[in-house]
């Protein structure tokens, strides 16, 4: 089995639910391979006794199949398994580590639609698994070396269901907030996008003391992420500007990322968090080597803002995954991606959308001052993104004048400042095209000329 085989992509498994990979008979074979996996990668488990992996997921239809074939499989190798249930992808990280399992993972496919689905894995300290261990996991699958091991009678492994999971999960969230502070007063839209954090999100901004008021928040399996959540911040909006709110906050499928809006109806993005916060935690002399990490789409005003408070910016490639990866090998403590994926790192291993906008509503209460003057801290340089949906991810150089058309962009943008960032989706199919620099009418002009040119050539043809 030479030949390169891949299950895992840049975050995780993902695609259409009930083909694969994400189908019944690879998700069997992926739990018992990567119950095997962490099986050996200590002799004696974490909690003692037999080896245990939690089980969530999101709210999608498609979860209770792959949840009972990923279960069966890990049972069959001789490991427990902890259903847990529905919970955000970060509830899922703490609880993996708050019951002392040697693994966890998620069933989600974040923010894609409801038809699609995925696997999310977790080592024992609530970090994702590096490619190393995705690599184990992906042989055991493709040569059936696992086929061989079969533990019988009282080795074959048990599921229990943990009943105080979002419990566990709420007061993690509540204690990356100030003791002694609350948020009486503020009135919170919040749109859970009919995903993983339909109770938790609501019951923690309560529990805090806010007048809160929610939307989307009755999942059917089958409306996750439609026209709603993070994926559609408008609809919150909207909405708090008609319940005139303080605040308001949208999550995804999984709830790892967060979009927020101000008291204005303004959206407040990924990149406005991590200058609020970047520059709060500077004052307070909380951000750790003076460093924020970001990716390569966020805006070039960021590094502005943070370098002018005498912080820096570091980027990475795009994903959650290279932005923790980062943080972890410098010790960094906060990070994100300008589509609300953020980390901070003091309380938290992966994006987490609870937990990231109780940071910011903490400045707001600590500042008394509202969040669209905390966004006011930055100046925005003009950017351009434009997804382009794709039938095919041929390599740019296969493609006529496409690299001949990015690189007479760049001619024109760069020398004031700007830069052009073409590359494809890790999770969808899509070509994403980021046009930033001085001029808007310049910018709109490229991105026609380049989107047209990849519409012709592999985009995705009309039924």
């Amino acid at each position: 089995m030479n030949a390169p085989h891949k299950i895992f992509g840049t975050d995780g498994v993902r695609g259409k639910a009930n083909l694969k990979p994400v189908d019944a008979e690879t998700a069997l074979k992926l739990g018992r391979a990567a119950g095997h996996v962490f099986k050996n990668a200590h002799p004696e488990s974490r909690g003692h006794g037999r080896h245990k992996i939690v089980i969530g997921k999101d709210t999608r239809l498609s979860g209770y199949m792959l949840e009972n074939a990923i279960s069966s499989g890990i049972l069959s190798i001789g490991v427990d398994v902890l259903f847990i249930g529905p919970l955000p992808t970060p509830g899922v990280a703490y609880v993996t580590r708050s019951l002392r399992a040697d693994a966890g993972l998620v069933i989600t496919a974040s923010h894609n639609p409801y038809d699609d689905n995925g696997i999310k894995f977790f080592r024992d300290d609530g970090y994702k698994l590096d490619e190393a261990i995705e690599d184990q996991i992906e042989e055991l699958v493709f040569t059936g070396e696992i086929e061989k091991i079969r533990p019988t009678a009282e080795a074959i492994g048990k599921a229990v269901r943990i009943d105080d999971a979002l419990g566990r999960y709420i007061e993690h969230a509540k204690a990356s907030f100030p003791r002694g502070l609350t948020l009486e007063g503020m009135r919170i839209v919040v749109d859970c996008g009919h995903g993983a954090a339909y109770k938790s999100t609501p019951c923690v901004l309560r529990e805090l003391g806010a007048e809160v008021l929610v939307f989307n928040n009755e999942p059917d399996g089958l409306n996750i992420n439609r026209d709603c959540g993070s994926m559609h911040p408008e609809v919150l909006c909207r909405m708090v500007r008609q319940y005139r709110a303080d605040a308001g906050i949208a999550h995804d499928g999984d709830a790892d990322r967060v979009l927020l809006c101000d008291q204005n109806g303004n959206l407040v993005d990924g990149d406005d968090i991590l200058a609020i916060a970047g520059l709060e935690m500077l004052a307070e002399g909380a951000l750790r080597h003076k460093t924020v990490v970001a990716t390569v789409m966020s805006n070039a005003g960021l590094d502005a803002a943070i370098t002018a408070a005498g912080g820096r910016i570091v980027r990475t490639a795009v994903g959650d995954k290279c932005v923790i990866d980062e943080m972890l090998q410098h010790d960094y403590t906060l990070g994100g991606e300008q589509s609300g994926h953020m980390i901070f790192r003091d309380f938290s291993t992966t994006g987490d959308g609870l937990v990231s906008a109780l940071q910011i509503l903490r400045i707001m209460k600590v500042r008394q001052t509202s969040l669209s003057q905390l966004a006011s801290c930055w100046t925005r340089f003009p950017q351009l993104v434009t997804n382009v949906r794709i039938r095919e991810k041929r390599p740019w150089d296969q493609l006529d004048g496409i690299l001949a058309l990015v690189s007479q962009a760049e001619a024109e943008i760069k020398p004031s400042g700007g830069r052009v960032l073409l590359r494809y989706s890790g999770t969808e199919p899509k070509a994403r095209l980021l046009l930033e620099g001085r001029e808007m009418p310049v910018l709109k002009k490229w991105n026609q000329l380049i989107c047209d040119a990849i519409r012709r050539q592999i985009g995705e043809v009309a039924a």
